[in-house]
């Protein structure tokens, strides 16, 4: 019955937030779009309402469709950048 464990870190070598810290997704996200480029993206008062790195993690840890939100903009971001940047597309 080891179908229902989760893939072990080994197994998602693909998977771009692997190893990647919610505090460190966020801190690139604020530094890439600011904080109002954020809250408008993702309406959420931890963005508008005297933001800040510490605040943000407190509310996306307990509230899983707030982070899912900022893990699919994190990728949207690094997939701009890409194109962007001339690399190869996913």
């Amino acid at each position: 019955m080891s179908d229902n464990l989760p893939p072990s870190p080994a197994a998602q070598p693909r998977n771009p937030l692997h190893g990647l810290t919610l505090e460190r997704i966020l801190t690139e996200l604020v530094a890439h779009f600011g904080w109002p480029g954020l809250a408008e993206r993702i309406p959420l008062r931890c963005f508008t309402q005297a933001p800040s790195i510490a605040s943000s993690l407190k509310v996306l840890r307990k509230t899983p469709w707030a982070r899912e939100k900022v893990e699919g903009l994190y990728l949207f971001m690094l997939r701009e950048q890409r194109r962007s940047a001339g690399g190869p597309r996913s």
